[in-house]
């Protein structure tokens, strides 16, 4: 049984083979044709930070398979604090059939999976966003039609992030064209970007780290952010961080600048594109933005499949599940 901790977890036949799962199962639903094979799993979901999309997904995609899924907050599980993950781990091994684990330290995740002896599903550490990254491969080969080997993407902005991180290594290794525009001190460590050029020599994946940002984006077929700042961050942060990125912010300048009319927008959500929240109006007031790492002409834009993206979060990770269980499990409708 199969769980998926990190990026570079799965062979790129494991993750091709997981996306096409997950393409027929969204033609099934769709069609109001799909078949619950996961009767009588149970799941706990222990997310220590909120989320939209992560639990969304994971629950709609239980509930459509006939699984039930248990959620637990940062108040409602003693794990970390009044018991420890070891602990918590062997009793969610007894109780459940599998974990989704949304949370800080990926050394939790590391020791859940460690000592549950049942699959567990990273759906965000401080290291890493696999599942993200699985939704962001499904959306662009079914905006394009075409192989991932013949897709490119550039991820623009603050790429020391989790989910830049996830998207180079498991980009790279189903054979794709990933890029990074980004200052200095904003790129993924050395450590990532060896082990996404490790991963890219299967199928031919090519990676690229850079700080010119006109190169990076050139007849890329996408773009990509995510956020700069993090909802409940001191503010005393904003102004350096803003003053590193604002030449890395996506408009409709840089959209211009890939030379590609049909050039695609993906952002992970939830995103900082207007002033209908706390910190875009902030932002907006102090620095004349109408959008922080994306403008809003942008994010609204034809080019943006950002909800067809957010949409896939929850048949791949239905399709992630369901493999775990049923590895051979085929894509044929």
């Amino acid at each position: 049984m199969l769980g998926l901790l990190k990026d570079g977890d799965h062979t790129a036949e494991q993750v091709l083979t997981t996306l096409d799962l997950a393409d027929r199962l969204k033609t099934e639903r769709r069609a109001g044709s799909e078949k619950p094979q996961l009767i009588g799993k149970n799941v706990a979901l222990v997310f220590e930070k909120p989320s939209t999309r992560t639990r969304s997904a994971f629950e709609v995609a239980l509930r459509d398979q006939g699984g039930a899924a248990v959620y637990f907050d940062s108040t409602s599980s003693h794990m970390g604090q009044g018991e420890s993950i070891e602990d918590t781990a062997k009793v969610f091994g007894r109780l459940f059939d599998g974990v989704g684990f949304r949370g800080y330290a990926h050394h939790d995740v590391e020791l859940l999976a460690e000592h549950s002896g049942i699959p567990v599903w990273n759906g965000l550490t401080d290291t890493w966003h696999p599942t993200q990254a699985l939704a962001d491969l499904m959306t662009m080969r079914e905006a394009l039609g075409r192989p991932l080997q013949e897709i490119s993407v550039c991820f623009v902005g603050d790429a020391s992030d989790n989910v830049a991180r996830s998207l180079l290594v498991t980009g790279a290794l189903v054979g794709m064209d990933v890029r990074i525009a980004a200052p200095a001190g904003y790129q993924p460590e050395e450590a990532t970007i060896s082990a996404a050029r490790h991963a890219a020599r299967g199928l031919g994946g090519r990676v690229t780290v850079t700080d010119d940002l006109e190169s990076a984006v050139r007849g890329v077929d996408f773009l990509y952010t995510d956020v700069w700042i993090s909802m409940g961050e001191k503010e005393s942060l904003w102004d350096q961080r803003i003053a590193d990125l604002r030449n890395f912010r996506i408009d409709a300048a840089v959209v211009t600048a890939t030379g590609n009319p049909d050039v695609g927008f993906l952002h992970c959500l939830p995103s900082f594109h207007d002033d209908a929240t706390s910190v875009g109006r902030t932002v907006k007031q102090k620095y004349g933005f109408d959008g922080i790492e994306v403008s809003d002409d942008v994010f609204r834009s034809p080019a943006s499949i950002v909800f067809d993206q957010a949409e896939n979060r929850m048949h791949s990770i239905k399709a992630m599940m369901l493999k775990s269980y049923f590895p051979s499990i085929g894509a044929t409708l």
